[in-house]
């Protein structure tokens, strides 16, 4: 018998195990954390002022969550339920809290990548105390804003030696971070930008390059959502006199100052998206953009004068709806999804992407169904929305929000519980709780919160430290 040498089929034949080990490669994971992105300062959310042509494309060609939500409207506790996968209720840390204890912090998503082979990174705002963070990553570096009241917040890291924005830092430090990665294991990096959040205390607020002073210049900002009297006046004393309306006085009490904060605020959201083109401009120069998922997410809602209020914390939608894009590369089949979803589900995303069997603790869900096969139906019927820090200046609250309704009620003040048909009312502006018609709907509603109260409560893996009861904020 005669062997034929055919180098068409050699090439065959030597090509296919290469394209099935490319296949079945780990991804790389690239998780970008926003500071206070309301879930509408995206231009595929139907902004059209802002400029995020980046991120806007990610969301066109991968999956965008258009109903994304924080489970709780604060930074410290948001980011401890992205960390560990839970409820608020379950993990018990936010601010006045010393540190987030052992048994979360064993199960955060970055240890488990680095447990399984991931080679992890994180810069940025971790926004979290944690017992020596830099034990669960093999790169870090945690900062946010600066001690100085005015520019210098955002403005003392350096990059050789020029001092930058804080974003550009993010920003320089994410993509050296990809350059140098070992190209012997995939990497998982998470970049925590700091902006767009105002630099409390200073009075301009907001913060950007030079770069970015002639954006937005000749735009006029259209007014705040229910920025009428009439709706700040429903709202409970305590939220009128609290620190939702203290620092509406410091950015948003006069027309003047509005159109400058908010094109401010749009300003660093679009620096942001700047250098998210240059990190993926760094992928493809490294040669792994095809291997690399980009999930951008923020940290909660924001309120932009809505109701004459600013910052977050209420149970609004304003203040817990998101932005949520997952760029899959390996799999691009562009979709706009429906269904409500969770930042504790990020978490679980992850790594389900990276075929890691989450810890059983976590109590999101896996999003790579919607990014693998679109807009399918979700078995999720409600989820529960949580304040708890206990400081008098921003009332704490919880609640339940299912596809159509949302109920929350306040929890250390006397004020009447608030119930919203979002159906035929999304901008909440008719509170139903006192109307008799829906009192059936208020008690089914409220039976939901104190079962989920209960439900979450009962998965501590560990005892709740005291509050601080002195705190600066």
């Amino acid at each position: 018998m005669r062997f034929i040498f055919n180098r068409h089929w050699f090439i065959i034949f030597y090509l296919i195990p290469t394209m099935l080990i490319a296949q079945n490669k780990k991804p790389n994971i690239i998780f970008i954390l926003t500071d206070d992105q309301r879930w509408d300062a995206l231009g595929i959310a139907g902004n059209k002022i802002i400029q995020t042509p980046q991120m806007d494309a990610l969301a066109s060609s991968g999956t965008y969550f258009k109903n994304a939500f924080s489970t709780t409207p604060i930074c410290a506790a948001s980011r401890a339920s992205i960390l560990t996968g839970l409820y608020e209720r379950t993990h018990g840390y936010t601010f006045q809290k010393p540190k987030l204890r052992k048994p979360y912090a064993e199960i955060i998503y970055p240890k488990v990548f680095k447990d399984n082979g991931y080679h992890v990174g994180f810069f940025g705002k971790l926004g979290v105390n944690i017992n020596k963070p830099s034990q669960y990553f093999d790169e870090s570096d945690f900062y946010d804003r600066g001690g100085e009241a005015e520019r210098p917040g955002y403005f003392y890291k350096k990059i050789g030696n020029d001092t930058v924005h804080l974003t550009s830092y993010s920003g320089f430090q994410a993509q050296n971070f990809i350059k140098n990665a070992p190209t012997d294991k995939p990497f998982c990096l998470s970049i925590s930008f700091s902006a767009p959040h105002g630099h409390d205390d200073s009075k301009a607020q907001y913060f950007w390059q030079e770069k970015s002073d002639s954006l937005y210049k000749n735009i006029v900002i259209p007014d705040a959502i229910l920025g009428n009297d009439s709706f700040f006046n429903k709202l409970p004393i305590p939220v009128q006199e609290g620190f939702n309306r203290t620092r509406w006085k410091w950015r948003f009490d006069t027309p003047e100052k509005y159109q400058n904060m908010v094109k401010g605020y749009y300003r660093m959201i679009t620096e942001i998206d700047d250098e998210i083109g240059l990190i993926r401009k760094q992928l493809k120069e490294k040669g792994v953009e095809d291997n690399t998922i980009i999930i951008v997410m923020g940290d909660n809602g924001y309120f932009l004068g809505d109701r004459q209020l600013a910052d977050k914390w209420l149970m609004y939608d304003a203040s817990i709806r998101i932005p949520l894009i997952i760029y899959d590369p390996r799999s691009l089949k562009p979709a706009t999804i429906d269904a409500m979803v969770l930042n504790i589900d990020i978490t679980k995303t992850m790594l389900g992407m990276a075929g890691i069997t989450a810890p059983k603790n976590y109590q999101g869900q896996n999003l790579m169904p919607f990014v693998e096969k679109g807009n399918i139906h979700s078995n999720r019927k409600e989820i529960l929305i949580e304040h708890l820090w206990k400081l008098p200046e921003i009332p704490s609250s919880e609640g339940i929000r299912t596809t159509n309704w949302k109920y929350f009620r306040y929890r250390l003040i006397t004020a009447p519980e608030e119930l919203y048909d979002l159906k035929s009312d999304p901008l909440e502006k008719n509170n139903l709780a006192a109307n008799p018609k829906y009192a059936k709907q208020l008690a089914l509603l409220r039976k939901q919160c104190d079962a989920a109260i209960l439900k979450y409560q009962s998965q501590k893996i560990g005892p709740d430290d005291p509050f601080i009861e002195k705190v600066k904020f």
